[in-house]
C-alpha cells in the first residue's frame, strides 16, 4: 500500500495528493533476502554483487556510458556548470563543470503505437490511502519522509 497526504501549493492556492514514504529505507540486506528467495543465489552472493553495483555503475558510466539494467532501467551522468554560459563556443571547456549527477530512467514497454504501457519499477496494482487515515500508519500524520516526487530528501540521484 503506498500512501499520500494533502497539500497546498503556494504558487497557486490549489490543492494536490503528494506522495509519502515512511520509516526507515529497505536496506541492501533486505534486498538480498528478497533476491535471494526469488532465485537460486544465496543471500551472501547476492549481498556481495549488490554491494559491487555502485563500483561498476560507476566505472561505466564514467567512461561516457550509459548502463542499462534489463527490468530495472537506465543510468548514465549529466554535468552541471558553474555558469549559465558563455558567449562563444571557444570558450567552452571541462572547467565550467562544477558537478556531475545520476540520472535514471525506469524501463517501459510500449506498444505499436509507441505508448507507454508498462514500467518495470512501477507496480500496476498500487493501492493509495491517506496518510493518517489507516490503522497501517497508526494515525501519524506528520511523521515520514516526504518530497514534492515522493522521494526521500537527500535522494543520492538529485
Amino acid at each position: 500500500m503506498a500512501f499520500f497526504k494533502r497539500v497546498q501549493k503556494k504558487v497557486n492556492d490549489l490543492w494536490y495528493p503528494q506522495s509519502v514514504t515512511w520509516g526507515k529505507a529497505v536496506t541492501t540486506r533486505e534486498v538480498a533476502d528478497e533476491l535471494s528467495v526469488l532465485s537460486t543465489v544465496t543471500r551472501g552472493d547476492t549481498y556481495a554483487v549488490m554491494e559491487n553495483l555502485g563500483r561498476v555503475l560507476s566505472n561505466f558510466m564514467g567512461q561516457g556510458r550509459t548502463v542499462k539494467i534489463n527490468g530495472v532501467g537506465t543510468f548514465y551522468y549529466t554535468a552541471t556548470s558553474t555558469k549559465r554560459g558563455v558567449s562563444t563556443a571557444a570558450e567552452v571547456s571541462a572547467s565550467l563543470i562544477n558537478g556531475v549527477r545520476v540520472r535514471f530512467l525506469p524501463e517501459v514497454e510500449r506498444n505499436s503505437g509507441r505508448q507507454v504501457i508498462t514500467r518495470s519499477m512501477v507496480n500496476t496494482k498500487i493501492v493509495w490511502e491517506e496518510w493518517g487515515k489507516t490503522a497501517t500508519s497508526g494515525g501519524n500524520t506528520d511523521s515520514g519522509n516526504t518530497g514534492g516526487d515522493g522521494s526521500i530528501e537527500g535522494d543520492p540521484l538529485g
